[in-house]
């Protein structure tokens, strides 16, 4: 089967029963300096908090409260690493841009406990809407309308296991720099050397000036035009949640569907991520029903994010901290979804990523310093699948899985490794009305042939 075993919703707590023990305000173990951190135009527009949950087993030499005091202090380090981890956004009332104030005012720790064990609170790959317990969501841990810009919670279960969760500004990190993060965490709680220097340079995507916009960006939408539904914001509408479940035979299946459905050489090399991601595009354009019309001439657009990092000239340091990543685009009708081989799919997917050149990149950034805006498009796929959370090596071992926190939001799709590293395939995590649900999963199984 391509998804998990059947269309219902598994079997889960509605509570997992968490007592908040302590919560309290962590600062920099050393004195930094304050500044301000100016933020780039792709940070700016990230204002959004991203809630993660990792989960671990039990370890005999690490109970949840000896991880607890080493998680602590090794935060408190990191906050002198990352001096803008402590402090807050504000807005520069003469350059109008909003900044990051690098203060030692602090991040926020909550500890608290479970009365479950791990393994009694479901499929943790699954987008359980009670994880929300395992993230602090209460940020006013000393005055009213503070909002740290970085808040971990350490819950600990029955059997000894405990979940780290962690809810962080947009604006601080993106996946590659968060995960550079944890890896360092992990280097400072085990007593080593930082894994990496990070670079907290923003200047490094500033806008050129002045500022040119070179390429027409149909990806982008302009707040000065008619108002259009973000791709950021919350659904007011019902939503179901469901993990499609890959295995790497389902993957290849795709990829030597795309290769046989064209004849002809061709130059297209055809990815597990451009295959995917062309399916995932496929299935979510057929299934919307625009509110009963489906029109074979709706445009539908898929976005999909591309880490510009190596695109640049000169490249950016790998360790940059900062949001270094840029929505690619492919666009086509419902028609030609429906109706062209899949190879032409991966290959619109293909050339998306291959338009984010150095100068298409700058484009684009140098759009946001004219104008106000956000990626537009019918559905954006957010890939975890490589960034590697799960390998993270904290002394208390590697997670067992790491995850979102299920947030109401219809058109982004998630795509994360299997819960324990289970091989070489994907977990899908999509959230759709009830009655466009039906209709994905039906299209997902049958271009898979299942």
């Amino acid at each position: 089967m391509g998804t998990s075993d059947n269309y219902d919703v598994p079997p889960l707590l509605q509570d997992l029963k968490v007592t908040i023990h302590n919560s309290s305000m962590i600062f920099p173990s050393r004195e930094i300096d304050r500044k301000s951190l100016v933020l780039s135009n792709i940070d700016k527009v990230l204002t959004f908090d991203v809630e993660t949950v990792h989960f671990f087993g039990a370890h005999k030499d690490f109970p949840p409260h000896v991880v607890t005091e080493r998680l602590k202090n090794a935060l408190e380090d990191a906050l002198v690493v990352y001096d803008f981890l402590g402090g807050r956004l504000k807005l520069n009332l003469e350059t109008k841009r909003l900044e990051i104030d690098c203060t030692p005012e602090g991040a926020g720790f909550v500890v608290a406990s479970s009365e479950y064990k791990l393994d009694q609170i479901g499929d943790l790959d699954y987008p359980h809407p009670a994880f929300a317990q395992l993230v602090q969501k209460n940020k006013d841990f000393l005055k009213e309308g503070d909002d740290p810009l970085c808040v971990a919670q350490i819950t600990s279960f029955k059997c000894g296991g405990f979940a780290i969760g962690i809810s962080t500004s947009h604006t601080t990190f993106d996946g590659l720099s968060f995960k550079t993060f944890l890896d360092n965490v992990a280097s400072i709680a085990a007593k080593k050397l930082l894994a990496v220097r990070p670079c907290h340079d923003r200047h490094l995507l500033a806008a050129r000036s002045p500022p040119r916009v070179t390429f027409p960006h149909p990806e982008m939408l302009n707040l000065n035009d008619l108002p259009k539904s973000n791709i950021f914001e919350a659904s007011t509408e019902q939503l179901h949640f469901k993990v499609f479940k890959l295995t790497s035979n389902h993957i290849t299946k795709l990829k030597e569907e795309a290769k046989n459905s064209i004849s002809g050489d061709t130059t297209t090399r055809v990815t597990g991520f451009n295959a995917i991601t062309a399916h995932i595009w496929r299935c979510k354009a057929l299934s919307c029903d625009d509110d009963g019309n489906n029109n074979p001439n709706r445009s539908s657009t898929i976005l999909y994010a591309v880490d510009i990092r190596s695109r640049l000239d000169p490249p950016l340091p790998k360790s940059y901290t900062g949001n270094a990543v840029l929505t690619a685009y492919a666009t086509a009708t419902c028609r030609e979804i429906e109706q062209w081989p899949f190879m032409r799919l991966v290959q619109m997917v293909c050339e998306g990523a291959s338009r984010m050149t150095n100068e298409y990149a700058r484009s684009i950034i140098d759009w946001g310093e004219i104008n106000k805006g956000y990626p537009n498009g019918e559905v954006l796929v957010s890939s975890w699948w490589r960034l590697g959370f799960e390998e993270v090596d904290y002394p208390w071992g590697k997670p067992k899985y790491c995850c979102p926190v299920v947030y109401h939001r219809k058109d982004i799709v998630l795509l994360f490794p299997p819960v324990d590293g289970g091989g070489d395939g994907v977990s899908i995590i999509v959230a759709l009305p009830p009655k466009e649900m039906e209709r994905f999963y039906g299209l997902f199984n049958k271009f898979l042939g299942v």
